[in-house]
């Protein structure tokens, strides 16, 4: 049985789309997310290749993908996994960045070159619209009208969002976005897919029993990783919950102090009746004694 490892990590995104010999399969990608399976890059260069981990864990050993285009533009490519706090941000600073160091000191503005930031992320960035693939560029806020220089765009692929079946599979998009969500899931290559050389070269490489000690150690940790981080975040999510639920109660409660009795209050909150003493407690001015319910 072929097990394919998931390409949503940060070491086996790398290892498929940067590598040495991910060339093509890059392009292919490209095209199809950015340009609707268009052939509209025709060559690429990576300029980050994929290394294989020599010091265990360390997340920055699997920086985003970068590649210049044929055509100048440069395209950083990123695989988000955990929604965590000022990731947003983080999207703005790394394409200004790969932005302005372009220029060394003394050249002219002009030398500068587009730079397209893909995000592809495990969970729901923009809820308020249902396309699977966002674009925003720079425009005037109340006419719309596009900046003059087109040369910063935020590319986001919302992997949630993608519902297509296997089946169902047509274009270039879908079947890049497919493998993607779905390659750990399957045991062989679909023949949907497999008519692209470079969806096949790209299963090829996320083929667990062509990975070395090293890269399957490092495939493991990080897989760790990511289920622990989920479950710190699920946990205070529910703390959270659980907090604004007890604070909610006791602000119905400390309504209803002048109006019911502690035993009533109890039964509509849930607050104990020690709870709802010292909220009457606390309401009542220094120096006079709360009445005995």
């Amino acid at each position: 049985m072929t097990i394919f490892i998931n390409p949503k990590t940060d070491f086996a995104f790398k290892k498929i789309f940067g590598s040495q010999q991910s060339h093509g399969i890059l392009i292919s990608f490209l095209n199809g997310i950015l340009y609707a399976g268009n052939s509209v890059i025709l060559d690429l260069e990576i300029l980050n290749p994929y290394q294989a981990p020599k010091i265990r864990g360390v997340k920055d050993t699997y920086l985003d993908i970068k590649a210049k285009l044929a055509t100048g533009e440069t395209v950083i490519i990123e695989m988000q996994v955990l929604n965590i706090e000022g990731f947003e941000k983080r999207i703005l600073y790394n394409a200004a960045k790969a932005y302005s160091i372009q220029l060394t000191s003394g050249q002219e503005y002009p030398r500068l070159n587009p730079v397209i930031a893909l995000t592809i992320t495990d969970f729901e960035m923009f809820g308020e619209i249902e396309a699977i693939i966002s674009r925003f560029i720079l425009k005037e806020k109340t006419y719309l009208i596009d900046y003059p220089v087109y040369d910063l765009e935020l590319v986001f692929v919302e992997l949630p969002k993608f519902t297509q079946p296997l089946e169902a599979l047509e274009t270039l998009t879908e079947k890049w976005i497919y493998f993607l969500k779905h390659a750990p899931d399957l045991q062989t290559i679909p023949a949907i897919m497999g008519d692209i050389p470079e969806i096949q070269q790209a299963f090829a490489i996320a083929n667990q029993a062509n990975l070395s000690p090293d890269e399957l150690e490092e495939l493991e940790h990080q897989a760790i990783f990511i289920q622990d981080q989920r479950g710190a975040i699920a946990k205070a999510t529910q703390q959270g919950r659980q907090e604004g639920r007890q604070e909610t109660q006791r602000e119905i409660a400390q309504r209803l102090l002048g109006m019911m009795e502690a035993e009533a209050i109890a039964q509509i909150t849930g607050l104990s009746l020690l709870e709802i003493q010292a909220l009457r407690s606390r309401s009542v001015p220094d120096g006079i004694s709360p009445e005995s319910d």
